[in-house]
């Protein structure tokens, strides 16, 4: 309004009073400084007092001291704030040390702990920051400024949660490496976790951390929990990638609808790179490449829709699988900044790690991205291997299988009429895990592939002694209960093949490992498929799944093998992501942008994959539930070599084995369908028959797609 007065388009009335609300001077009190040498023992009683009053005198003590004897003086402090006064009974203040909130975003801290952007931004609140650490200069006793630490850190947490109503885990503080060498902070156990950026003077400070909780780092690490409503969901999305993206979590809704477009751009030309998706239009070029170098936008926040429009698909299912699955991404782009190393020493390869978990219903349709973790591994960090038992696993990338059980655990409270199981690998046999798994009877059920190198000892709840066996040998004296039928796909060079498998199952206890405080496991079942007449040790089948779903009888344990035969979905969606969208080919300036792009390319990934599973599961509805009328009109125009479409759509079989076709499918009565590879390639080919068709027949080119709910009703009686 001040600004209008001025240009004179309103008329405010005369000033009458002025405030200030400038910062307060220092205090002028003056106070008496001991002067001590002594020991700590000689030293007597030491108190550490709570400034609790910003106009008492202890207030005023405290600016004082800080004032004229800390090198960085009294300057305003942000968020919430704790000042304290240290105390002799003998000779009065000795100094002073505050407290207040942790800084927001700071690189190698957070690099230390671990989270993600989601469960940093949620649980921020819970680091404290020691802003000022004052002994006076006048004051030389040894060993007091670690003392003092250590008892200020005792009461931190009571007084932080009496003023703030939140208990803090951690707390942070800087050391200036030119006037000090830390050596208080190193006496009194707190940790070395890097040094800042320097952005405030420009010299680097090294950043130290003392944990006030034994699980700091699973508190800080926790996601938060998915609250669905925040946003209200799209009534009547105009278009699919409105439906996956439409309740996104972004600043500006110019941001959102830009979002919408590169999903559209990237899933019609799915092979293609950035300029070529974008039809070569530099605005909308330059608008891809400003958006994914936003700071703000990372995977984490273009993910968070599509999950909860996948959540929305999981209901519709009693069942749902969720097999988790790591990857790697190489790129080979010299100028992209904050890659780290993938492979060997000798193959020098940079690039992230990628580790998602996917929803699919029993019958191999993909349903959505349900988590998705990305982090650059540190090249400096080397022989971790031979570290790894004395390391916790909050510090080992194994972490990643209970940080996508944990997630999963947030979905199934949203979806409790769903059965979800989360399905990993040999890689996944963590005990860590199977504990998390029996936290709560309620949540995800969980199905892991043994690993035989981590052969552990169970017992058989049948036998009344306690008598350990080895799991492996144990499952391998079980009778067979039956035989099972397993299709093997195709891998390289090895040609899919139907197996016969024996199958044997008992319920067993897990032992946990040595010298952990685990306790042993009860409610898990054993499923021992192996295929006997195979003399081919290295490509025989031979799989042992533990599980805590019940598995008492040979139905049962046949189920179980085909949950865990359904993991091979996530393999081909990894396949769709790096072949089909060509993710590996994105040329952008940083790792955190390349995060972002592939936020949209993993729903692109899912939504190409769909469409090729859903072709075999509802063959027989009309194509219009996933193609625009000018696009099936011109496919099947271009597949007929007429140009007179037909009036009726054709069925989504038909419609898929012509995009099919263009992509490269031969389509003979013994090929089957068209897999994902045939797809991607074809729907290039159809967006550029679309702009033929349209400039032919003077049709308006799509400008949106189907909505994905009315897909969403002809499944619903397939479940």
């Amino acid at each position: 309004m001040v600004k209008l007065d001025r240009k004179g388009l309103i008329q405010l009335p005369a000033i009458e009073h002025t405030y200030s609300f400038e910062h307060t001077r220092p205090s002028e009190l003056t106070v008496e400084i001991p002067e001590i040498l002594c020991s700590l023992q000689e030293l007597g009683e030491i108190e550490v007092v709570a400034v609790t009053n910003r106009k008492s005198y202890e207030a005023q003590v405290w600016k004082s001291l800080i004032s004229r004897y800390h090198y960085l003086g009294n300057a305003k402090m942000c968020g919430g704030q704790i000042r304290y006064l240290i105390k002799s009974a003998k000779h009065g203040y000795l100094g002073a040390l505050s407290f207040n909130s942790g800084l927001l975003a700071l690189r190698d801290r957070d690099k230390y702990i671990g989270w993600s952007e989601a469960a940093r931004r949620a649980n921020i609140s819970r680091v404290v920051l020691n802003s000022r650490f004052l002994i006076l200069p006048s004051v030389h006793v040894q060993n007091l400024a670690s003392y003092v630490l250590a008892l200020t850190l005792r009461r931190l947490q009571q007084d932080w949660e009496s003023r703030y109503n939140v208990i803090p885990v951690l707390v942070e503080t800087f050391v200036d490496p030119t006037h000090f060498d830390g050596a208080c902070y190193k006496a009194a156990n707190w940790i070395s976790a890097g040094c800042s950026a320097g952005r405030f003077d420009g010299v680097k400070k090294d950043i130290y951390l003392y944990p006030l909780s034994p699980d700091w780092k699973g508190i800080l690490c926790k996601e938060p929990a998915l609250r669905f409503g925040e946003i209200p969901r799209i009534e009547s999305p105009l278009s699919w990638a409105e439906e996956e993206f439409g309740t996104c979590r972004l600043p500006d809704n110019r941001l959102r609808e830009r979002l919408v477009n590169i999903a559209e751009n990237f899933y019609n030309r799915p092979v293609a790179n950035i300029p070529e998706a974008c039809s070569g239009s530099a605005v909308v070029i330059k608008g891809a490449y400003r958006f994914f170098n936003n700071k703000k936008i990372t995977m984490d926040v273009i993910l968070t829709p599509h999950v909860e429009s996948t959540v929305e698909r999981i209901k519709k299912y009693a069942t749902v699988l969720a097999p988790q699955d790591t990857t790697t991404l190489n790129y080979a782009h010299p100028a992209t900044v904050g890659l780290g190393p993938t492979g060997t020493n000798s193959d020098q390869s940079t690039g992230m790690q990628l580790h998602d978990t996917l929803a699919f219903t029993e019958d191999g349709t993909p349903l959505g991205v349900l988590d998705a973790q990305c982090w650059v591994r540190d090249p400096e960090d080397r022989n971790k291997s031979k570290r790894r038992k004395e390391v916790p696993i909050e510090e080992k990338e194994s972490i990643k299988w209970l940080r996508s059980f944990r997630k999963l655990s947030e979905i199934q409270k949203q979806c409790p009429d769903t059965m979800l199981v989360s399905i990993g690998d040999r890689e996944s046999d963590v005990y860590e895990l199977f504990v998390e798994a029996s936290k709560d009877p309620a949540g995800p059920k969980l199905l892991v592939r043994s690993n035989r190198h981590r052969n552990r000892k169970v017992q058989s709840l049948d036998d009344e002694q306690e008598n350990y066996e080895y799991l492996w040998t144990f499952m391998e004296q079980q009778s067979r209960s039956g035989t099972l039928n397993v299709h093997i796909p195709k891998r390289g060079n090895i040609k899919a093949r139907e197996a016969i498998v024996d199958v044997k199952f008992s319920r067993v206890t897990l032992n946990p490992p040595k010298d952990t405080k685990h306790k042993p496991l009860e409610s898990f079942w054993a499923v021992y498929l192996i295929e006997s007449d195979n003399t081919d040790v290295e490509n025989r089948i031979e799989w042992l799944l533990l599980t805590n779903v019940e598995t008492s009888t040979f139905e049962d344990a046949k189920k179980r093998s085909e949950w865990y035969a359904g993991r091979w979905g996530i393999e081909v969606y990894h396949r769709t992501l790096k072949s089909g969208c060509r993710i590996l080919n994105r040329q952008l300036g940083t790792a955190q942008s390349l995060q972002a792009c592939l936020g949209v390319d993993m729903v692109v990934a899912w939504r190409i994959y769909h469409l090729t599973m859903l072709g075999r599961e509802v063959p027989d509805h009309p194509c219009s539930i996933f193609f625009e009328d000018v696009e099936w009109k011109a496919l099947c125009c271009h597949a007929e070599k007429t140009p007179v479409a037909p009036t009726e759509p054709p069925t989504l079989a038909e419609a898929i084995r012509m995009v099919g076709k263009l992509g490269g499918h031969i389509g003979r009565k013994g090929d089957g369908m068209p897999g994902t590879e045939c797809i991607w390639r074809g729907l290039k080919h159809l967006d550029m028959a679309v702009e033929m068709y349209v400039i032919f027949t003077g049709n308006q080119l799509p400008q949106i797609r189907k909505s994905y709910p009315e897909a969403l009703t002809y499944n619903a009686g397939f479940t």
